[in-house]
């Protein structure tokens, strides 16, 4: 069937939805055995979250409102929002627990890089799960403290990292550990296999080795930076959501190549042993952001709040980490990275300004950027189509460094 499927020899301690599967290939319906591919356990994961996320929606929602968890709009932003105050807020929760229970479902319990990215995910679910907390029941429009916020992020983001930095560069968990004591004893001067470079995309050899501690410094920042990047985009109804389906989707296809021999080495990418389970990953993404969009599609019934947007953001990260492509997801989530410079250039221009002329001056109307499009006249369904269909555009450019190198 032209798919990966899970050794033999780890069978006695994969997913038991895996392990009936084959006894029941073995003993009775021979059909039973095509759930040892990896592309059909992604397309059941995908199925799976969105059924989870489409009949507990309601449910969810209302319980919600029944708790008075409404979202707490921001004075100083557009008027028009006003009105979305008290729309239950903390629906990121629905999106969390589709993925969590479609990836425990059909994923391999023993692969690495699925549990260090379900960890970094309903990590930074928690970081937002608390900040949505204070935000809600303390009626708190700013939340957590942006320094408490920063330290949690920045600490399991460091802790991923630093793990990464060795699970990337060893082809199996029994090296990895030794692999760790040889860098030590060198004297921290051990240089990584070049599966862990940075590679440069569009270009068939030029990749740039990054030692230890480039890899972790690297790695934090595209983990944390995603993280807040989905988050300050989410501002909108359905405009983080759908950009996160289509980035996440196609690093399930990066997720899938890096993880053959056949195929990574046939497209020039290096072979990242077990880095194709992270497909199953993705199609859960997949599956739950787009249950979820059911229900926050304009008017939102819900919005996803921090504990979605930073879990969603941290998963991408580190996916992009794991699959060695971490400058495609920075073409791809073009809409994240523009949201988020417009507000670094807004605040540091506002600040300049103020200190020199003594009186802040704005570059845009308003930041993030589609706030600045809806000052400016667009509806809010125009902003939210527009970006969506920048993004469809900036995820076929990234596709397209599959082929074009």
């Amino acid at each position: 069937m032209g798919s990966t499927a899970i050794s033999r020899p780890a069978r006695r301690e994969t997913i038991v939805l895996l392990e009936l599967s084959r006894w029941l290939a073995e003993h009775y319906i021979r059909a039973f055995s095509v759930v040892e591919y990896i592309t059909f356990r992604a397309v059941l994961a995908s199925a799976t979250a969105m059924v989870i996320g489409l009949f507990s929606g309601p449910w969810v929602i209302r319980k919600l409102t029944e708790l008075k968890i409404g979202q707490a709009v921001r004075s100083y932003g557009p008027q028009s929002h006003l009105e979305k105050t008290g729309t239950p807020t903390m629906g990121g929760v629905l999106i969390l627990i589709g993925i969590g229970v479609s990836t425990l479902l059909w994923a391999d319990w023993t692969n690495r890089f699925v549990w260090v990215v379900l960890l970094v995910t309903f990590g930074f679910g928690w970081i937002g799960w608390a900040d949505d907390y204070r935000k809600v029941v303390y009626r708190d429009p700013e939340g957590m403290s942006a320094r408490k916020k920063f330290f949690w992020q920045a600490l399991i983001g460091l802790v991923a990292a630093v793990y990464l930095s060795f699970a990337v560069s060893a082809p199996a968990n029994a090296e990895l550990w030794p692999l760790f004591k040889q860098w030590v004893l060198s004297g921290f001067t051990m240089p990584l296999p070049t599966r862990a470079d940075l590679i440069v995309p569009f270009f068939k050899s030029v990749s740039y080795p990054l030692g230890v501690f480039g890899f972790v410094i690297l790695t934090w920042l595209v983990i944390v930076g995603s993280s807040n990047a989905v988050n300050l985009t989410d501002g909108l109804d359905g405009l983080a959501i759908m950009p996160t389906v289509m980035v996440g989707s196609a690093l399930g296809i990066f997720a899938y190549v890096v993880g053959r021999v056949d195929y990574s080495k046939y497209l020039l990418f290096p072979y990242i042993p077990g880095a194709s389970e992270l497909m199953v990953v993705c199609a859960a993404i997949a599956g739950a952001g787009l249950a979820f969009l059911w229900f926050n599609a304009y008017p939102a019934q819900v919005f996803m709040g921090d504990v979605g947007a930073l879990a969603l953001g941290g998963a991408l990260g580190t996916i992009a980490v794991v699959v060695r492509q971490e400058i495609v997801l920075f073409i791809m989530g073009g809409v994240f990275v523009v949201e988020t410079i417009s507000v670094m250039v807004q605040v540091l221009w506002f600040k300049y300004t103020k200190k020199r002329y003594g009186e802040g001056r704005r570059i845009f109307r308003m930041a993030p950027l589609h706030h600045h499009f809806e000052v400016t006249g667009w509806k809010e369904t125009q902003v939210v189509v527009r970006f969506w269909i920048i993004t469809m555009m900036l995820v076929l450019v990234g596709l397209a460094s599959l082929k074009l190198r």
